[in-house]
């Protein structure tokens, strides 16, 4: 079940006289199972995109289809495209409003018209795919810590039992641990059920660890849309455009003109660590 766009621009303030193009000529696919980084400087045009894929913004040129057909067609039912297209905003604490935790995430199955057994099925799995403790599902989802409250709004939108989930800076104001915590959930939850992912994201090491393919926005563009270690490859043109390469790339371009045989386009902490130790088992034979 894939998600196209072909030849997709979106332009704000069509009503004046200078309205502002905020996406531009944009084709992409989003297959099957596929974990994708969404990334880009501020204004690059990603929350407008991620905006388009379950429908909430309208193309302003071009064509976005589910499973080939064009959500925008006339009688396309694009209340069902939502519960396909899964989309948790940033700080998606904010979208908390029941009672408690469970309440909360059972809401979305709930309005899709399921019975109550199938709803609360539907909740449980969503909280256990999310790391959820079961003790904590009675709490009110305002008592809880951010990245609690980051778990249970992820649980909310799975509980819909998407087959794309597009998390927009899911770890926006965590801590470093909080950060780790919730990625490595959501990538286990992306083991676990298989769906695609699109994670929208400013942290280059957070990409790198995690996704199997890079789109890099600019003005309204695609730029890059190729594997981690090829894009992070591209170290002064991603600095144009006000963004960087991982850490370690850095490291190992300092390593390399330093005369040590290293791969630069290393993406990892543990890719570089075995990069490093290898030059230097060949600096020792030497």
């Amino acid at each position: 079940m894939s998600l196209k766009l072909e030849h997709v621009s979106y332009l704000y303030g069509t009503d004046t006289t200078l309205p502002v193009r905020a996406l531009d000529d944009i084709c992409l696919e989003i297959p099957d199972g596929q974990f994708i980084g969404l990334i880009g400087h501020t204004g690059s045009g990603k929350s407008t995109l991620v905006q388009h894929l379950n429908g909430l913004l309208e193309p302003s040129e071009g064509i976005l289809s589910y499973n080939g057909r064009n959500i925008w067609e006339k009688d396309f039912p694009r209340k069902e495209l939502r519960s396909k297209v899964g989309l948790v905003f940033q700080y998606p604490e904010h979208q908390l409003f029941e009672v408690d935790v469970f309440s909360d995430v059972c809401f979305g199955p709930k309005n899709l018209g399921l019975s109550k057994e199938e709803t609360e099925r539907r909740a449980r799995r969503a909280l256990e795919l999310v790391g959820f403790p079961e003790e904590f599902y009675g709490q009110s989802p305002f008592e809880l810590s951010g990245g609690q409250k980051r778990r249970v709004a992820i649980a909310g939108v799975l509980a819909m039992e998407p087959k794309i989930l597009v998390l927009d800076e899911p770890t926006a104001g965590l801590d470093p641990r909080g950060r780790d915590e919730i990625l490595g959930q959501i990538a286990h939850l992306k083991k676990e059920t298989g769906i695609s992912v699109v994670l929208v994201s400013h942290s280059m090491e957070d990409v790198a660890n995690y996704v199997e393919r890079i789109v890099v926005m600019s003005h309204g563009k695609i730029l890059f849309d190729d594997v981690p270690r090829n894009v992070f490859g591209h170290v002064k043109e991603l600095e144009a455009v006000g963004l960087a390469a991982p850490q370690v790339t850095y490291i190992l371009h300092k390593l390399k003109e330093s005369g040590f045989d290293v791969d630069t386009q290393a993406t990892t902490i543990p890719e570089a660590r075995d990069e490093i130790l290898k030059a230097m088992k060949v600096e020792k034979t030497c």
